[in-house]
């Protein structure tokens, strides 16, 4: 039996990251992936697939120069279903690859199988052909997730999918009903509005990504409703019935009385920790709701030397956050004492069309937590490199509180809104203020004027008066 100072379960990027980590730092580590593809759901059914997909609907929709100088381009020909997931394959199994490569670049053991704890230190790994054992110092988690399945959807991965299956759909569905506007939904929602499907998202609450901003989340459902969504807020699925040929339509009932007819069904509500095939309860490990993973901040296990990380976990289940997670976990365990812990804060990117992303609180969060506060906001159209590129929609929100006018938080809807963010996290994260903000000399023309834009739009808000820009 191989003894190693660190085994690893899983090359998502929780996984990937803790083994290069610790290699680099002189320690034999082994990492077990059950998959034939490297880098779990972040590169094979999750956020590169899906954000691919999105970035191909806008190119064949046209969405990318529509509206420029009002001149629209037309396609060469009609986009088919090969046409769309072929950008999304070739950079899954590109960035698959460059996992695999740094793996073996950093001299990390690859192990290919199912890991399971036989004890709290021994990991049997067992494959088609082969069954092994190997023995680890110490051991980090990170299994990642599986879609959550309730009981009385019918799945088939062909008409009914959840959010692995739609990946690997052949045929563009004509009509297609989301269940779920978390962050998976809203994404799918709009990517295939994008491509021309007509799309019903069915959500139970009376709100979309309820821990956005209001103002931005409104702003949301507006874009989504103008593209043709029809969102049907505060009702859930009462039944499904699924027909015999493919001609034939889903029938939905909704427990709001409402029926509705669709060619295919996604359910993107809620995943579930990948836990199950590694019995936990051998090593002692104690488990939370949805097969997640007990940890502290560190996150350690209630077993010293097991940690996890990832969505195995729980919450935030970013693949940024997941990175992160394993490197201190790495630091903990070995005490490289470069990154005892993940900062306070952290962006939100949701590739939904048009993006949006946030750090820092929320209006609704300032109200709630009795801030003395204002806000300031600036439009994409209003600037110079929004009117170049034909942007008809999409904001930047600060929220600064008043004394000092330091920035709180600040919230973006619109192209590419998940870059732009970077740089209020910084603005947050150090505490800085709308004169910071000011004086800062910033690219012209680019979109990062909508921080200045916004922020002299606060001091008016501020002032009561118009502030000379």
């Amino acid at each position: 039996m191989k003894n190693y100072d660190l085994i690893v379960i899983g090359t998502g990027p929780g996984g990937e990251k803790a083994a290069v980590k610790a290699a680099y730092f002189g320690h034999r580590v082994a990492i077990v992936e059950k998959e034939e593809k490297f880098g779990g759901a972040e590169v094979v059914t999750g956020t590169i697939p899906s954000k691919t997909l999105k970035e191909t609907a806008l190119y064949f929709s046209g969405k990318y120069e529509k509206g420029l100088y009002g001149i629209d381009r037309d396609l060469r020909h009609e986009a088919s279903v090969e046409d769309f997931m072929f950008r999304k394959n070739r950079v899954s199994q590109e960035e698959g690859d460059a996992v695999e490569e740094n793996l073996k670049l950093h001299k990390v053991d690859i192990y290919h199988g199912v890991g399971s704890f036989e004890d709290a230190h021994t990991i049997k790994i067992t494959s088609e052909t082969k069954e092994e054992k190997i023995r680890g110092e110490a051991i980090i988690l990170a299994p990642g997730s599986y879609p959550y399945h309730p009981p009385d959807i019918p799945f088939d991965g062909k008409r009914i999918h959840d959010s692995d299956t739609i990946l690997e759909i052949t045929r563009f569905p004509k009509s297609l009903c989301v269940v779920g506007a978390g962050v998976i939904g809203c994404e799918y929602t709009t990517i295939f509005s994008t491509m021309g499907t007509k799309v019903h998202l069915v959500n139970n609450r009376d709100k979309i990504l309820p821990f956005l901003d209001t103002e931005v989340s409104d702003a949301l459902v507006k874009q989504m409703d103008e593209s043709g969504v029809s969102i049907l807020f505060n009702t859930s699925i009462k039944e499904i019935t699924v027909p015999k040929t493919d001609e034939e339509m889903i029938q939905i009932s909704l427990e709001s009385g409402e029926k509705i007819e669709v060619d295919m069904f996604l359910f993107a509500a809620g995943r579930s920790g990948n836990t199950a095939a590694l019995h936990c309860e051998n090593a002692g490990v104690e488990m939370g709701k949805r097969e997640t993973i007990l940890v502290d901040k560190t996150y350690q296990t209630n077993v010293p030397h097991i940690y996890a990380v990832g969505d195995a976990i729980g919450f935030p289940a970013l693949a940024s956050t997941s990175m992160d997670q394993g490197r201190v976990a790495v630091a903990h365990i070995f005490q490289t004492k470069d990154l005892d812990h993940l900062p306070s804060f952290f962006p939100y990117g949701i590739y939904t069309v048009p993006e949006v992303s946030m750090v820092g609180v929320t209006e609704d969060e300032a109200k709630e937590q009795k801030l003395d506060y204002l806000t300031g906001k600036a439009r994409y159209s209003d600037m110079v490199r929004g009117k170049i590129m034909g942007a008809k929609g999409g904001f930047l929100k600060l929220i600064f509180e008043k004394e000092h006018q330091t920035i709180l938080g600040v919230h973006v809807i619109g192209n590419i809104a998940t870059e732009i963010i970077h740089f209020g996290l910084a603005l947050v994260e150090e505490k800085k203020s709308l004169f910071d903000l000011i004086g800062t000399v910033i690219n012209f023309p680019s979109l990062h004027e909508l921080y200045k834009y916004a922020a002299y739009d606060g001091l008016s808000n501020l002032t009561g008066h118009k502030v000379k820009r």
